[in-house]
């Protein structure tokens, strides 16, 4: 079994608040890091059709059961549990008592923000990191085998067939959580949109052309885009706000969680196909911003990362934003370091001037150089700049 760096976080959570929520994408290893980390708690799945037809009829006596406290799963399924628990959680003193998860987060935070304000911590655990999964034997160091495999934990822990494991969560996925939470009628348009995300992922988000291309309406896209988002599935990178006597783009970037996911609906199965595929360079991009969320979110920490960008196309990949000073990462695939490379990291620090930290450059080749602008790190050591994104 894979250590997960987030145990160590879940524990000082449950030294600090009396209800720990843990949300995150199916398949993250949610189950197993709480059980793991809590293994004297009871644990219920929420999604047992007799467990949710007791908690939904009888939630005082449901609960009841459960005064000392527990582990709920999948607590997104009933989601009216979550009202009761206040009640039970300050008749006690005691921290750490009730251990949530959740796949959908805009329902469960929702309850949550409206019943247990102040009683509860919050730690999203994505798939697992790079680093975590380097821990493991016979785990190489190559970044197109990382994008095409992905980080999700089952596909290291069972070894399934890749892309028949990910057809079935592709499957899974759009008939548990997305009926749950939408009238889904056309599948198909679902799925092609899905698919032109992935073929988007790292680009500014145009939601008008993606309702153009899948020819479903602006509306109707903006809610899916609200559903993947909600469900772990994607995410946004906003620009940064600080302007820099330059006029910046205002629309976010598109990335998923994981590459794996990406790769599988872009069809792409083997590094062979990977290494000439034109959006290589993107999943590349897409696997390092996803590694520095991880890093973040791995600490309980929200996001405090950006991407930026003016009218004349300077741009850099990421803007990590410290308050008072803004830490640059350039992302490039290429396993040879190019001087031009560093062209818009040199602007840049003169458009920020005081506010700049020495940036970094992460690329898909192994040697270590120290260059003007930027100091350039090989992606398998991202872990190296885990500080400058965490403080």
């Amino acid at each position: 079994m894979i250590k997960r760096v987030a145990e160590a976080e879940l524990r000082r959570f449950a030294k600090e608040f009396k209800v720990v929520v843990v949300n995150g994408p199916r398949q993250s290893g949610k189950t197993t890091v709480v059980q793991k980390t809590f293994p004297r708690k009871p644990y219920v799945l929420m999604e047992d059709p007799d467990v949710r037809a007791f908690a939904s009829e009888d939630p005082r006596r449901f609960l009841g059961q459960y005064e000392k406290g527990a582990i709920f799963d999948e607590v997104q399924r009933v989601p009216s549990i979550i009202s009761y628990l206040q009640g039970i959680v300050d008749s006690r003193e005691e921290m750490g008592q009730f251990i949530l998860t959740g796949s959908s987060n805009f329902l469960l935070m929702e309850s949550i923000s409206q019943s247990l304000a102040g009683r509860a911590g919050y730690l999203d655990l994505l798939p697992f990191s790079f680093d975590e999964i380097k821990s493991a034997s016979g785990i190489q160091s190559v970044a197109d085998e990382l994008i095409i495999k992905g980080a999700y934990p089952p596909i290291y822990d069972r070894k399934p067939r890749i892309d028949r494991w990910y057809n079935s969560y592709i499957a899974t996925y759009i008939e548990r959580d997305i009926r749950q939470l939408i009238n889904l009628k056309d599948i198909l348009s679902f799925q092609k949109f899905m698919g032109l995300c992935a073929a988007n992922t790292g680009q500014l988000l145009n939601m008008n052309r993606i309702g153009t291309d899948c020819g479903v309406h602006h509306n109707t896209i903006k809610a899916w885009m609200g559903i993947l988002h909600a469900s772990y599935i994607i995410f946004f990178l906003p620009p940064h706000h600080s302007n820099f006597r330059k006029r910046l783009v205002k629309s976010p970037k598109l990335y998923f969680y994981d590459t794996g996911l990406v790769s599988r609906l872009l069809g792409i199965q083997s590094q062979e196909q990977l290494v000439s595929h034109p959006l290589r360079g993107m999943l590349f991009e897409n696997l390092i911003v996803s590694e520095l969320l991880k890093a973040r979110y791995n600490q309980g920490l929200k996001s405090n990362l950006y991407f930026w960008r003016n009218s004349t196309g300077v741009e850099i990949d990421v803007i990590v934003d410290h308050g008072k000073t803004l830490f640059p990462v350039e992302i490039k695939s290429g396993e040879t370091v190019n001087s031009d490379w560093f062209r818009n990291m040199a602007l840049w620090n003169d458009f920020a001037g005081k506010v700049a930290e020495p940036g970094v450059l992460i690329y898909g080749g192994n040697r270590y150089e120290r260059r003007k602008d930027a100091k350039v790190i090989p992606w398998t050591d991202i872990s190296s700049i885990a500080g400058k994104i965490i403080d």
